[in-house]
């Protein structure tokens, strides 16, 4: 969820960055489609840099089967994220924001104000969202959580673009009649201006849920916090003048380590359960499989102040490395 680290001068002297240690590997993997589109690109304008932070996730293991099937059941974990402020959330997407065309511009390209753009009529049939925006975010096929979505303070609007959040439900109405047009418009943009446009949007995790193997009894998901830009939901577009959209996917998490947030289990009856599921092994080792206790797990996650934003910070950091590390090389 990049080896770059944040100018402290662009932050408050509370935010100034601890030691973590980044779980980042240099082979990490990125996907990437329309590489051609980014060829040759000198001039760019950031028309939307959108930081997420998950603050509620439900996952789900798969029931087992067969003689281990007593070993748990399908089990289910309820995280949740609290204080953590809209300052907070704010001031971690402006540092984002500040470093990614700093490390644009350490890298050869030219950032362009974006103020021209937000102005021209071809941007003026952007639908810009509400900032933050919050949406329900479908994780993976066993996994959903809530967010709340953040642009810059020093970009007018909050724009999204097809692909930028895979959300369900009712919050993914108006994102599904924006983006059509949106993407339209921007190509517009690109083309009269002769300037290629990036979009960039993050999703920002506080826990790492870790399901356990099918043989470890109890069987369910393991919790822990962590903090980490999420893969799949990360990434960079780069809209070219020619009309093309070259798409930059992290493919594994950018992870941090360190101590952000102070982590309790809030799970009712646990004791109840525990019970259900040591008798339903004592069965199953006797032979008598099919009994499925399952297991539901709550737990709360309290943000620690001025270390959870570094840690935020850092994360973004170093995928803003990482993407902008990979848009170099295509040009």
């Amino acid at each position: 969820m990049k080896a770059h680290y944040l100018t402290i001068g662009l932050l408050p002297a509370c935010l100034i960055l601890p030691a973590f240690t980044g779980a980042y590997a240099e082979d990490q993997p990125l996907k990437v489609s329309s590489a051609e589109a980014v060829r040759g690109t000198q001039t760019v304008v950031i028309g939307a840099f959108n930081v997420g932070f998950i603050f509620q996730s439900v996952d789900n293991s798969k029931a087992t089967g067969g003689m281990i099937g007593a070993f748990g059941g399908t089990t289910k974990a309820k995280s949740e994220l609290v204080g953590v402020t809209p300052e907070m959330m704010q001031a971690i997407t402006d540092a984002a924001y500040a470093d990614f065309k700093a490390q644009l511009t350490d890298r050869g390209f030219i950032v362009g104000d974006a103020a021209p753009m937000f102005a021209s009529a071809d941007f003026s049939k952007v639908k810009q969202m509400a900032s933050p925006y919050e949406a329900n975010v479908q994780l993976d096929k066993k996994s959903n959580g809530k967010s709340s979505y953040y642009k810059p303070s020093a970009l007018p609007g909050l724009v999204l673009l097809p692909g930028d959040i895979t959300s369900s439900g009712l919050s993914g109405v108006g994102i599904a009649m924006a983006i059509g047009p949106n993407q339209h418009a921007v190509s517009q943009y690109a083309a009269s201006s002769g300037t290629a446009v990036i979009d960039v949007t993050y999703l920002i995790d506080f826990s790492d849920a870790k399901r356990a193997g099918a043989f470890s009894f109890g069987g369910g998901i393991t919790v822990t916090s962590g903090m980490s830009v999420v893969d799949d939901y990360s990434k960079l577009n780069l809209v070219s003048p020619s009309g093309r959209m070259a798409t930059i996917t992290l493919k594994q998490p950018v992870a941090v380590e360190g101590d952000f947030a102070e982590m309790k289990d809030q799970t009712r009856g646990a004791g109840v359960q525990k019970a259900m599921n040591i008798m339903g092994g004592l069965m199953a080792a006797r032979g008598f499989g099919g009994m499925k206790f399952g297991k539901t797990k709550t737990f709360t996650f309290t943000a620690k102040p001025g270390v959870y934003e570094q840690g935020a910070i850092k994360a973004a950091t170093l995928a803003n490395a990482r993407l902008i590390e990979r848009l170099a090389s295509l040009r």
